[in-house]
C-alpha cells in the first residue's frame, strides 16, 4: 500500500480527475468522491492501471451524512487520509437583479459549505492522529496537507455568476483562517486558484466563438490552461516541497490578474 492517502472531491471529471490521476501517478492511494456515480464508474475505469489504489465513493459533499460516509469508506479501505482536495464545485448563472435564493444557496452549499463539511470531518481525523503520536514534538513527521480548488474569482468577479464569486471569495478566506488555527499541529492549508482552464465548466460559462475570445483578450499567455497544469500546481502543494507554505493561494492563469488591460487576439471565428 502507498505511503499516504487522497480524497478528491468533485474528481470524476475535469481537474478533479486530472488531480487524482496526478495524485496516483506520485504514489498516492486516491479517494474519487463525486455526486455523479455514472461519471464516477468512468473515471475508475480510466484509471484501471492503478487498480488496488483507487476507489470511488459518491458523495454529497453538502449532506454531511455523506461526507460521514466518505470518510469512513476511505479509512476502511485505506486506513488513512493524508490529503485533502476541496475541488468540488458548480457555477450557477445568475447576479444581484435574477439571482433567485435557491439558487445562491445550491452554490454556497457545495462550493462553500461542502469544504468546509469535509474539512472539518478530515481534520478531526488528522488532529486526532496528531494527539494520539508519543512524541508531538516531531509534528511534520507525517505532515498533512489541505487544499482548496479557489478560483481568480476569490479576487475579480463576473457581474452574472455572483453566487460562485461569494462561494469563492469565502473559500480563500477559509483557506486562510484553516491554515491559522492548524500551522501548531503542521497541517498545511493552501488554495489553487485557476484563471480559464479547459474544461466542461468553461464551456457551460464561456460558450465559444467571440465569447471565448472575450476570455483569452484577458489572457496574456494567449490560451486556456489545461487540467493536468493545475494538478502540477497540487501535487506540489499536497508534497514535501511545500512543506513551509500554507495560507496561500497560487494563482495559475496564464498572467489574467496582473493584466490591466486586454490582449489581441487571433479570432476563433477565423
Amino acid at each position: 500500500m502507498p505511503n499516504k492517502v487522497a480524497i478528491v472531491t468533485g474528481g470524476a471529471k475535469g481537474i478533479g480527475f486530472a488531480c487524482a490521476r496526478r495524485l496516483l501517478d506520485d504514489g498516492y492511494s486516491v479517494v474519487i468522491a463525486d455526486i455523479d456515480e455514472e461519471s464516477g464508474r468512468f473515471a475508475l475505469d480510466s484509471l484501471e492501471a492503478h487498480v488496488g489504489n483507487v476507489h470511488f465513493v459518491q458523495c454529497d459533499v453538502s449532506d454531511k451524512l455523506s461526507v460521514h460516509n466518505l470518510i469512513a469508506e476511505t479509512l476502511s479501505r485505506f486506513e488513512a487520509i493524508d490529503v485533502l482536495l476541496n475541488n468540488a464545485g458548480i457555477a450557477f448563472q445568475g447576479g444581484i437583479l435574477d439571482l433567485e435564493p435557491e439558487d445562491f444557496d445550491r452554490v454556497l452549499n457545495v462550493n462553500l459549505k461542502g469544504a468546509f463539511l469535509v474539512s472539518r470531518a478530515v481534520v478531526d481525523y488528522m488532529v486526532n492522529e496528531i494527539e494520539n503520536r508519543d512524541d508531538r514534538s516531531r509534528l511534520t513527521e507525517k505532515p498533512y496537507s489541505i487544499i482548496n480548488m479557489s478560483s481568480i474569482n476569490d479576487q475579480v468577479a463576473l457581474p452574472d455568476y455572483l453566487a460562485y464569486n461569494v462561494s469563492k471569495g469565502g473559500l480563500l478566506q477559509m483557506t486562510k483562517s484553516m491554515a491559522l488555527q492548524l500551522a501548531p499541529y503542521g497541517i498545511r492549508v493552501n488554495a489553487v486558484g485557476p484563471g480559464s482552464i479547459k474544461t466542461d465548466m468553461l464551456a457551460d460559462v464561456a460558450g465559444s466563438g467571440k465569447a471565448f475570445d472575450k476570455i483569452l483578450m484577458r489572457t496574456p499567455m494567449g490560451r486556456p490552461g489545461q487540467p493536468d497544469e493545475i494538478a502540477s500546481i497540487v501535487a506540489f502543494l499536497a508534497s514535501e516541497d511545500a512543506s513551509y507554505i500554507t495560507g496561500q493561494c497560487i494563482y495559475a492563469d496564464g498572467g489574467r490578474l496582473a493584466l490591466n488591460y486586454i490582449m489581441p487576439v487571433n479570432s476563433s471565428d477565423d
